[in-house]
C-alpha cells in the first residue's frame, strides 16, 4: 500500500447509508478525519447535495460553507467533507431549519426536521469513563467529547443528554432492562424498542435482547445499542416508522393501501 493517509473513496466503496447511486461517477466525497467514524458518518456535502438538494455540484456545496451558513452541534463547520454523525444536531439559521441525523429501520442515515427547541440539546452515549490527570473524572462520548467532572452515578453505555448552547450535560438515562433504545449498527440497525434482557459473556460480546412496538424481540450486541429515553417514552422525536421494522409482506400491504387511497 501507499505511504500515508488514504484521500480518495470509490464510489461503490461508500457506506450504502449515504445512498448514493453507481453510476454518478468514480468517486465519493472521502470523509475528512473528524468526532465520528468514516462509516458511521455523513459528509456535509452528501448532507446538502444529495439529500436536500440545496446545491447541484460539489463546488456549490463548498460556496454554500464557505458562508458560514451550516452548523453542526451549534458550531460552524466550513469544511465541505465533515464527518456528521448519528444524534448530530445540523443547523441552517439562514433558512431557520433543524436536523437531526438518524437512523431509519433499513440502516440509511435519516435527515430528521425537528424544532429550534429541540435543537439546543443531544443525546450521547458513554464510551468510557476514567480519571485523568490529578484525579479528575471525565466521561468520553460516541461523537469524541470529553467532560470532566460527570456525575459520579454515570456509567459505560448510559447515554447523556447534551445542552448545546451551555455545553453541559441535563439529564441522565441508565442503561437498564424496560429503557427505549435504538439500534446503531448491525442488521437491526434503526430499529427502536424497549430493553428485555442483557445476557452477559466473559471475554465476549455481551447480547442485549429488546422488544419493539409490535412486541417482536431481536438481539444485537451491546455495542450497538443506543439508549434514547427512559421507559418507553424517546428523548428525542423518532422518524417517520418511530422504529419499527415491517415484513417485506407488511409493507406491500401498507404500500398497495395508499395507492388504493390515491386513486
Amino acid at each position: 500500500m501507499a505511504r500515508g493517509p488514504r484521500k480518495h473513496l470509490k464510489r461503490l466503496a461508500a457506506p450504502s447509508s449515504w445512498m448514493l447511486d453507481k453510476l454518478s461517477g468514480t468517486y465519493a466525497p472521502r470523509p475528512s478525519p473528524g468526532p465520528h467514524k468514516l462509516r458511521e458518518s455523513l459528509p456535509l456535502s452528501i448532507f446538502l447535495r444529495n439529500r436536500l438538494k440545496y446545491a447541484l455540484t460539489g463546488r456549490e456545496v463548498t460556496s454554500i460553507v464557505q458562508q458560514r451558513l451550516i452548523k453542526v452541534d451549534g458550531k460552524v463547520r466550513t469544511d465541505n467533507t465533515y464527518p456528521a454523525g448519528f444524534m448530530d444536531v445540523l443547523s441552517i439559521e439562514k433558512s431557520g431549519e433543524h436536523f437531526r441525523l438518524l437512523y431509519d429501520v433499513k440502516g440509511r442515515f435519516v435527515i430528521h426536521r425537528i424544532s429550534p427547541e429541540e435543537a439546543v440539546y443531544k443525546l450521547l452515549k458513554v464510551k468510557k469513563v476514567a480519571l485523568g490527570n490529578r484525579g479528575v473524572p471525565y466521561i468520553v462520548t460516541h461523537d469524541g467529547r470529553t467532560i470532566r467532572y460527570p456525575d459520579p452515578v454515570i456509567k459505560v453505555n448510559d447515554t447523556v443528554r447534551f445542552d448545546l448552547t451551555q455545553n453541559k450535560i441535563t439529564g441522565i438515562v441508565k442503561f437498564d432492562t424496560g429503557n427505549l433504545v435504538m439500534i446503531t449498527g448491525g442488521r437491526n440497525m434503526g430499529r427502536a424498542g424497549v430493553i428485555v434482557h442483557r445476557e452477559k459473556h466473559i471475554g465476549d460480546f455481551d447480547i442485549v435482547h429488546v422488544k419493539d412496538a409490535l412486541d417482536r424481540t431481536f438481539a444485537t450486541r451491546i455495542t450497538n445499542i443506543f439508549v434514547i429515553g427512559e421507559g418507553s417514552k424517546p428523548w428525542v422525536s423518532l422518524p417517520k416508522g418511530k422504529g419499527t421494522k415491517l415484513t417485506i409482506a407488511e409493507e406491500r400491504d401498507v404500500r398497495r393501501k395508499r395507492a388504493a387511497e390515491a386513486q
